[in-house]
């Protein structure tokens, strides 16, 4: 008999699809909308960048959700925040002139979706059972990512073919029809029958107690490296013109198909999560995700290639991101679980924001290969660097998964 206590992992596919697609928006329509109508990759991509730094801020409200409402009103405080800013970024102008105040919405749209995030996490510590968190941790990619295909294709094309607004609209729909999942979660309460002050104490207590665990700070070492970052999966539409694509084919690959695709790639990633152990995994499906860049600036350009390239590459990312998740949740235990996976997983997304902003900056001044080389050469040195660590950590057996607080 299925324990009410506990939720079904893919429930956390519906929960997360909505921040995936608010993300996908502005990683994919955004910067083709832009590149077409006189910004350059690299303009585009730091704006992106910008947008994909209000991950990196996230633990600065991972408190407040513990202490104060519980998971369930902060999802629904995430998901309205979400549509608003998402409808009011498809009423500005794509003209230069408003750059500013498109970079501002960019930002304040994507600090909305992390509030969705936070809650998130903390189901997965508190709502899944501890032999099945690594399938969570795929599906919570699969969410991720999915949603990326929907709001980057689905919004892409919708956008070309019809309006911006529309585009918003509709993908407002999504959103809060996937939200109504969290109605089947069993809630989980705040923290504040004590006072925010000492509760605030307590779980600063909490968080500093992780720097006293090697194997958690062997965690946070290993997130900062550009391992597996996909910072190239937040231009493919800026890039596209590289290899020749047509406006409907870059919708269709990097939206919907590749969506479906790394959704498959995250549950594979989560099911070797659970089978290899997360160091393996990550540091595997770390090097894949480099390997396939590299092979893809060695071949020709041409359509066929962008397509099987890209398909490829988001395959590869989402074994990265589940692995990702699972090496998050391996961490953080259930104690001030939102707090502490809102931290690491904000931790994590130092290379996303970093090397989304270089393959812009690569872009411009030598092309799409040099951009793709230099990734995957990133990501390979830093996988290298880190299974000397690894080994060296695992001789002194300070690997060694943290007990729950």
């Amino acid at each position: 008999m299925h324990d009410q206590n506990y939720a079904k992992p893919w429930y956390i596919f519906f929960l997360v699809l909505p921040y995936g697609i608010s993300f996908g928006f502005v990683t994919v329509t955004l910067p083709y909308l832009l590149t077409h109508n006189g910004f350059s990759v690299a303009m585009a991509a730091d704006i992106v960048a910008l947008g994909v730094s209000a991950n990196l801020w996230r633990f600065l409200w991972g408190p407040v959700a513990d202490i104060t409402l519980s998971l369930r009103r902060w999802f629904w405080i995430g998901i309205i925040s979400c549509v608003a800013t998402l409808l009011l970024l498809c009423m500005i102008p794509f003209e230069h002139k408003y750059i500013t105040i498109l970079t501002v919405i960019v930002f304040i749209s994507q600090v909305a979706s992390t509030l969705i995030l936070l809650p998130v996490g903390g189901f997965m510590a508190h709502r899944m059972e501890d032999h099945r968190k690594g399938m969570a941790s795929g599906w919570f990619q699969a969410g991720n990512l999915g949603g990326v295909g929907l709001g980057g294709g689905a919004g892409l094309w919708l956008s070309v073919h019809f309006t911006v607004f529309s585009a918003g609209a509709i993908l407002s729909f999504l959103i809060i029809l996937s939200s109504l999942v969290v109605l089947w979660v069993k809630d989980v309460p705040s923290l504040s029958r004590q006072t925010v002050r000492l509760q605030m104490k307590e779980m600063g207590k909490t968080v500093l107690s992780m720097l006293r665990v090697p194997a958690i700070l062997a965690v946070i070492i290993l997130i900062w490296f550009p391992i597996g970052s996909g910072g190239a999966s937040n231009v493919w539409s800026a890039v596209a013109g590289d290899w020749k694509v047509s406006a409907d084919t870059v919708a269709l690959v990097t939206g919907i198909i590749s969506g479906l695709v790394s959704a498959l790639g995250c549950i594979t990633g989560g099911f070797i999560a659970d089978k290899w152990g997360v160091w393996y995994a990550y540091l595997t499906t770390g090097a894949i995700s480099a390997l396939v860049a590299l092979v893809m600036a060695a071949l020709p350009f041409t359509p066929m290639v962008y397509i099987t390239g890209v398909l490829v590459y988001s395959f590869a990312l989402g074994m990265i991101n589940a692995a990702f998740s699972a090496i998050i949740l391996f961490a953080i235990g259930k104690k001030a679980a939102a707090t502490k996976y809102s931290l690491l997983s904000s931790l994590g997304n130092i290379p996303v924001v970093y090397m989304t902003s270089l393959d812009g900056w690569v872009h411009d001044h030598g092309g799409s290969r040099y951009m793709l080389v230099v990734e995957a050469l990133a990501g390979l040195l830093s996988v290298a660097i880190f299974l000397i660590v690894f080994k060296w950590m695992q001789n002194r057996k300070f690997l060694v998964k943290p007990a729950d607080e």
